[in-house]
Formats: C-alpha cells, sequence, structure tokens
C-alpha cells in the first residue's frame, strides 16, 4: 500500500462520492484501489499489476487538489500529460494569524470572485482558494502566470499592476502564436495563393498547356490535337 496525501476530514466525503461514485471513477481511471482513513484523512493507494507509473506520479497531485477544495471532475483533469498543479500556502507570507489569512484570502478572491477570475481568464488556468491554500491547475504556458500573479498579490502587490502585466502576457502571447501561425502557412506556400484568387488555377492552366505542348513533331496526329482550341480558349482577327 502506497501512501499518497492527507486530506481534511470536511473533504473526505467529497472524495469518496455519493454512494462511492468519486472514489470508483478514480480508482477506474488509474487503475488502482484507494484506501480513504475516515479518522486521519489520510488516504493510500494500492495498485493493479498493469498500472501507468506517469499516471502514478500524479495521482497524488489529484488528490490534494480535492483535498483543498477542487471539484473532483476538474482534478482528474490532472492526470493527463499538460496539466499540472500548483499550491501556495498563504501562511509562508502572513503567518499563522486567522485575520491576516482571511486579509489576504479577501485580495486574492475579490470583490463577488472578480479579482480570481481576471487572473483565470487571463492566464489560462484555474485557481480554488480553500483555508490557508491556494491551488493552481494549468498547462505550462498558464500555470506559471497564474502563479506568479498569486505570488505577487501574497507579497502585497496592487491588484491594478498585477492585472496588468498579466494582460500584457496575454498580449504576447497572442501576438507569438500569430506569428508562428503566419510562418507555418509561410512554409506550406498557401498564403499568397489565398490572398490572390485564381492564381493557382491559372498555374495549373499554365503547366497543362506546357505539358500539351510537348509532342513528338513526327507525329501528325498529336500535333493535329494540340492544335485543337481548349473550351477556354478562342481565336479573334482584327484589321491593323
Amino acid at each position: 500500500m502506497e501512501g499518497l496525501a492527507r486530506i481534511p476530514q470536511d473533504r473526505i466525503a467529497v472524495l469518496i462520492g455519493r454512494k462511492g461514485a468519486t472514489r470508483r471513477a478514480l480508482e477506474e481511471a488509474t487503475n488502482s484501489k484507494l484506501h480513504i482513513d475516515s479518522k486521519s484523512g489520510d488516504v493510500s493507494v494500492v495498485w493493479n499489476e498493469e498500472f501507468d507509473p506517469i499516471l502514478r506520479m500524479k495521482f497524488p497531485d489529484v488528490i490534494r487538489a480535492i483535498g483543498r477544495g477542487m471539484n473532483p471532475e476538474r482534478a482528474l483533469q490532472l492526470l493527463k500529460d499538460d496539466q499540472h498543479l500548483i499550491l501556495h500556502d498563504m501562511r509562508e507570507y502572513v503567518g499563522k494569524n486567522a485575520n491576516q489569512q482571511r486579509r489576504i484570502r479577501s485580495r486574492l478572491i475579490g470583490r463577488n470572485g472578480r479579482i480570481r477570475e481576471l487572473i483565470e481568464e487571463h492566464s489560462g488556468s484555474e485557481i480554488v482558494i480553500y483555508g490557508s491554500t491556494v491551488v493552481i491547475i494549468g498547462d505550462e504556458e498558464s500555470l506559471p502566470l497564474a502563479s506568479q500573479a498569486i505570488e505577487r498579490l501574497l507579497q502585497g502587490a496592487e491588484h491594478s499592476s498585477v492585472l496588468k502585466h498579466l494582460e500584457a502576457e496575454r498580449r504576447k502571447r497572442r501576438m507569438s502564436s500569430r506569428n508562428l501561425e503566419s510562418i507555418n502557412t509561410g512554409e506550406g506556400g498557401g498564403l499568397f495563393e489565398a490572398l490572390v484568387p485564381g492564381l493557382d488555377a491559372a498555374r495549373r492552366k499554365r503547366e497543362r498547356r506546357y505539358k500539351d505542348s510537348q509532342v513528338d513533331p513526327e507525329d501528325t496526329g498529336a500535333i493535329d490535337e494540340m492544335m485543337l482550341l481548349a473550351e477556354d480558349e478562342s481565336v479573334g482577327f482584327e484589321e491593323e
């Protein structure tokens, strides 16, 4: 049996789920058997013979995320290769004083949750604030942005400066993404054709005529066929 994490008492029921549904979903996703101590909150696992070592490495983060307030369905996304977890402990910044923790928690959440929503929107990550911890889930691009914003707020930075920095980083990433798309399109050779309608069709027509003109001069039948006008060709006469 392998220990995974210890979760708060009030999160044990969430980890188990209604009629054990959440626990079964976790077990099926990881090919394992969970053991939850309802008194201590310790969560351990027994792995089946055929298990994925990557899932074994990521599974503790799933349990931690659920234990720190994350919705189980969202926490399961941590099993994907591109999803990762970062935990911040407010006590490392403001100590164990309950009033200070309450104050900093309010700064992170904002009125009606607006600050947290803006950080999630600008970074592309998901944030859960539970007790004295901040849980952030995201990919390799979004996670550092959100984590840096949370750290700056924990250190006392103003909301406006943090959000301004996030917005600037978001624009920078957007421009970088557009530049990469332009490069990829240019390498494919299709950008110019898209800007000039009919260019590709004209090029194919020219290549067809060039190939059709390559006939054996001794083959009179081929020469006569070459001289025939195509459907999109005509001959006109005019006096000088």
